[in-house]
Order: C-alpha cells, then structure tokens, then sequence
C-alpha cells in the first residue's frame, strides 16, 4: 500500500509539502490525519464512495490534504482553476455534480458568487476564514475523527480541460473501487520513467488544479519523498529554490523553460543546479532550440512526456531520444499510435493528420456524449484532437491542435511553427499567432506579441518580427501583420488562451470562418 498515511506510520516528522515562498510545511503525519479527518466530514455530510466533491483553492498549503482527503473518501473530486468567474466556476460545480464544495477564504468573492448559482450542493467548507454560505473547514476538521475507516476505497480526480477551444469539459475516468494506497497507473510511470524515490524532493512551479501538477505532487506522497510548492512561477526564484532545497526532480511547461533562459546569462548561471536528476515537461511543444539550451544547460536530464487529462496515451521521450530525434515528443508507451487524414484513413510516415491513440485508457467527457463520440474513431480508437506525424522509427512530432489551423488561399497553416519561432526573439514576451478574415484568402496569419517593453512595440518592431520570422520559416507560414498587447491570456499551466484572441478578430468581421 503507498499512500501518506503509510509514511505517517514509517517517516511521521518527514515533510511532505512545503510551500516554496513561505516555508510553511506539513509533515506525514500532519498531512495523512488531516485527510483523513476531512474525508470523515464528508462521509458524515452523506457523501459515498463515487459521489463528487469540488474545490478551488490557490496553490497555499492545505491544498493537498483537501486533495488527498477527497481522495481518502474514495470520491471523484474537480480541483478548479482559481483564474474562473463565478459562473464559470458555478458551471463546472453543477456539472460535475458536486454535491460539496471547498474553497479558500483568500478566493472568497469568487467562492460566494456561486452559492445561488449551485442549489445542488448540500455543503460548504471554506478554509482561513468563512463568508456567508460556508462553514469553517477547521471547525469541521476538529470536530470529526481522526480514525481511518475500514474498507477506504481510493478516489480519482475528475478534471475539467482549461476551455482554449471551447467550454471547459470534465474528463471522467471509471473509478474502479480499489483498497486506499493501491497504486494507480500514473504511479508506475512516475517510479519507472521519472525515478521517484523516497529520497525525492520535487519542485512544483505550477498551479495545483491542473491535471499533471496534481497527479505528479501526489505520486510524490505514493513514495514518501518531499513536494516544494511554488505559490507563483518566478523564473528567478524557481533556480534559487533548486540551489537552496537540492531539488530533485522538477515538472515545467515549455514557457517556462524559455523565461528562464531570457534571464541574463550572468544572473542564470550563477545559480548551482547540478542536483537536478529528473526535469520533465509537458502541456505545450517545445521549440527545438529551447530544448536544446536546456539539455546544454542541465545535462541530459530532460524527460518530455505527451499525454491528456484523458488518459488514452502517454508519449515519452528522454534526453538521449531526443537528441536522436529532434523536435520529437516521443513513442507511445501506453498502447499504437495512427495518423489519419480528415476521413479517418491511415498516412503513411512523415504525413501529418490527426493522432488518435489505441490501447489506451478508458474515458468519457462527462454529461457530453456528443464529445465523447466526437473523440473516437471507427476502430475504437480516441483522439485530443491534436495534429502532428510520425517517422519512420515511430517517434511522434506534434503539429498543433487541429481547431488552430489556419487555411489560407487553400494552404494548410499550423501556427505553433510561427509562435516558436517568435518566442525566441529577444524583445517577445509571450506570442499567440492564429488565423484572421482576408477577403481574397479567407483567411491570414496574425502575431499578437507581448513584447518585453510595449515601448518598444510599434511599426518597427512589427517588420522586425515579420522578417525575423521569415527568415525561419516560409512566408506563408508567417504573419501578415504584428498586434501588441501588454499581456496575453495565458493559462497559468502554460496554455494559451487563443480562442479569446481570435474570436475578437472574426466578430468583429461578422462572421466565425
């Protein structure tokens, strides 16, 4: 069995989480008995192994006892983005079903902005404080038992997708009624492919919500090791954290690789970073050059994984594979892997189509048949809806989501090419490129920079980037024109917001194609 409370028995005064900014910290025995009285209070609220439980909490340090307490209760629980409005918020509630809620006093105003939108709920927590709706999830921690309950079953997550393209859908995976501390799927990947040991400590600079974060931070706990939690990612304060705790192992998006590397060298390399043993990323493509600097930078040590919140594959690739394969993301390792034309049929190597996974597990969008079954193809297999091909060793490159495609006078445009290309110049903060109306081609490429200084942003700047990018890519592939904004919707994972950005453009034009 490997859960806290089996460290709470083996290692009780070791840490396992420690809040980055603050030093605050909980130890196993903390961590497993606060879970385990919180799942006493949600057994006492009515709520039964496979029910729903939401909650919306920053990165802070109770987060993951809420986590795990849920998970201890053998529940489906929905950790939310902390960045909703509360209808959002009060959307994915409803959805999911949840028939108790959790938040934080700090989210406060967005918390109660729910209340009368979710009438289905039967109970309110909220932790450091309480508004009118909710009671003190201290108050009820203190109050319930700190006793383990025979027969715990282990919980899953049920997550909803950050809504880039769409309203947020949850993606529900079979709860399969196990013994609590039976190891889930993701456990043997994090022993077997990433080295998690009990000696770990793991540097977690992203928000807790989201599905890789929170899984990984978790299998921490599977093996007793140490998570450090960044409230905020902080480029700077990222490398002082790994030099000052000898950080380990460490999970990243591709962002935050490339803001790290903008740093002046002399600021970059002072810091030691030597103890890194396990780096991997996800979420986003990496631009090969990015890639390459960081492999130079701490040694072959870089792992890169492709995989959803779904569950249907799980694509990986280690430094030496990349190396090998440049630009690649990796073989599958969960099941075959098909790229497929428009039509569903299969495309020979090197012909980029849609990825659809087989062998995979099981899933479904929740309360979304439609989606669901949008997500299969004809032989069974499940789609992200993501683009890319395959060489002739089987190595997966990807190309970008199939809804970001740009078609313009009849040409296929993915703009991922564009976006990493302009990411790496040195005025560019951050990049969305996607397609916008042109009444001779239907559509045109457009660049919308956060540069560094918005002093600089002006006409200069935009022939600058358009030439910079042409001199990297084919002109088609590049923007026709360069728009600044002093920040982009960006996910705190990494994800971009394109869907805001573009759907201002085409209404504006009147129309969505």
């Amino acid at each position: 069995m490997s859960f806290p409370g089996t460290f709470a028995e083996t290692t009780p005064d070791k840490a396992a989480v420690v809040m980055a900014g603050s030093g605050d910290q909980l130890t196993y025995a903390e961590l497993d008995e606060r879970a385990t009285r919180l799942a006493n209070v949600l057994g006492s609220l009515g709520l039964a192994p496979g029910d729903h439980v939401a909650f919306c909490i920053e990165n802070q340090l109770r987060f993951l006892e809420v986590a795990w307490g849920c998970h201890y209760a053998g529940l489906y629980y929905t950790a939310a983005s902390t960045r909703l409005t509360p209808a959002e918020l009060s959307y994915i509630i409803d959805d999911c079903g949840a028939k108790a809620f959790i938040a934080s006093h700090a989210l406060a105003d967005l918390a109660a902005g729910t209340v009368s939108a979710t009438p289905e709920v039967a109970a309110r927590l909220m932790l450091d404080g309480t508004v009118e709706g909710f009671d003190s999830y201290e108050a009820a921690l203190e109050a319930a038992s700190a006793e383990r309950g025979e027969g715990w079953e282990e919980g899953v997550d049920m997550l909803y997708s950050s809504g880039t393209t769409g309203r947020p859908k949850g993606v529900q995976v079979p709860r399969r009624a196990e013994p609590l501390g039976t190891k889930p799927a993701l456990s043997m990947v994090a022993e077997g492919l990433f080295s998690y040991t009990a000696d770990m400590r793991y540097l977690n600079p992203a928000p807790l919500y989201h599905a890789a974060p929170l899984r990984f931070t978790m299998g921490v706990h599977r093996v007793g090791g140490t998570a450090y939690v960044m409230e905020h990612f902080d480029p700077t304060e990222a490398l002082r954290l790994i030099q000052e705790h000898r950080i380990t192992h460490s999970q990243w998006v591709p962002t935050m690789f490339i803001r790290m590397l903008k740093l002046p060298d002399e600021e970059r390399t002072s810091y030691d970073v030597s103890s890194m043993e396990v780096m991997f990323h996800a979420a986003a493509p990496c631009p090969v050059e990015v890639k390459k600097r960081m492999i130079d930078w701490f040694g072959p040590v870089v792992h890169e994984y492709y995989a959803g919140t779904e569950g249907n594959g799980f694509v990986y690739c280690n430094s030496e594979g990349w190396l090998a394969h440049p630009g690649t993301v990796g073989q599958n390792l969960l099941g075959s892997l098909h790229i497929t034309d428009d039509d569903g049929n299969e495309l020979p190597p090197g012909e980029p189509g849609t990825i659809w996974f087989e062998g995979g597990a099981e899933f479904e969008y929740h309360n979304d048949p439609e989606k669901t079954a949008g997500s299969r193809h004809p032989k069974g297999w499940s789609t992200l809806g993501d683009v890319g091909r395959l060489d002739e060793d089987g190595f997966l490159y990807l190309t970008d989501r199939k809804a970001y495609m740009i078609i313009t006078g009849g040409v296929n445009v993915y703009p991922q090419e564009a976006e990493n290309a302009l990411a790496l110049h040195p005025k560019v903060d951050d990049v969305a490129v996607f397609g916008v109306p042109n009444e001779d081609f239907g559509e045109e490429v457009k660049a919308v920079v956060q540069p560094i200084d918005m002093d600089d942003a002006g006409d200069d700047l935009e022939r600058e980037l358009i030439a910079y990018c042409r001199e990297r890519l084919a002109d088609v592939k590049c923007p026709r024109s360069v728009d600044f904004r002093p920040e982009l919707p960006r996910h705190p994972t990494g994800k971009l917001y394109k869907r805001l950005l573009k759907d201002e453009y085409w209404e504006a034009a009147g129309r969505a194609i």
